[in-house]
């Protein structure tokens, strides 16, 4: 069965720019504890590849969730997974690791509390409507969850 892929709206390529300088450039944007720029190596191309990002932070440990089924930072990812984080300037690798959908479930029901941004990010892709713990629970399997581990 093929992968889920949803299509995102047409205006996240030109937003994911401006939050991308921005960042790039350290300027503080959505709060201090804002998007980090995730790096990862093209599947195909090998080439480097850069999306903004929302971590949440569970028990001290960095998770990332994909907001669309089959978004090709995902693929990328799971291809490649040692990456480099960028914020405020500095730049950090790491491995994402993949949670099974068992591990997912319980870090997707606090992704509401923890990135309200996503909410409506969510909510625009038609992942969720009331975006209660429950939905994004239930996303478990469809949107794929990280951790960020360190490279040592």
């Amino acid at each position: 069965m093929p992968e889920e892929r949803i299509r995102p709206p047409w205006w996240l390529k030109p937003l994911n720019k401006v939050v991308i300088a921005s960042t790039k450039l350290g300027l503080p944007i959505f709060g201090k504890e804002g998007p980090m720029i995730l790096t990862v190596t093209g599947r195909t191309s090998g080439r480097p590849r850069t999306t903004p990002i929302t971590p949440m932070y569970v028990d001290g440990k960095r998770y990332v969730v994909g907001g669309f089924p089959g978004a090709d930072w995902v693929r990328n990812a799971r291809a490649n997974p040692e990456v480099t984080l960028t914020q405020n300037r500095r730049d950090e690798r790491v491995r994402m690791v993949e949670m099974s959908v068992d591990e997912a479930r319980p870090l997707l029901r606090q992704f509401p509390t923890l990135v309200p941004t996503g909410v409506d990010f969510m909510k625009n892709a038609g992942l969720v409507t009331d975006a209660t713990p429950d939905e994004f629970e239930a996303l478990a399997g469809r949107c794929a969850v990280f951790r960020f581990d360190p490279i040592t």
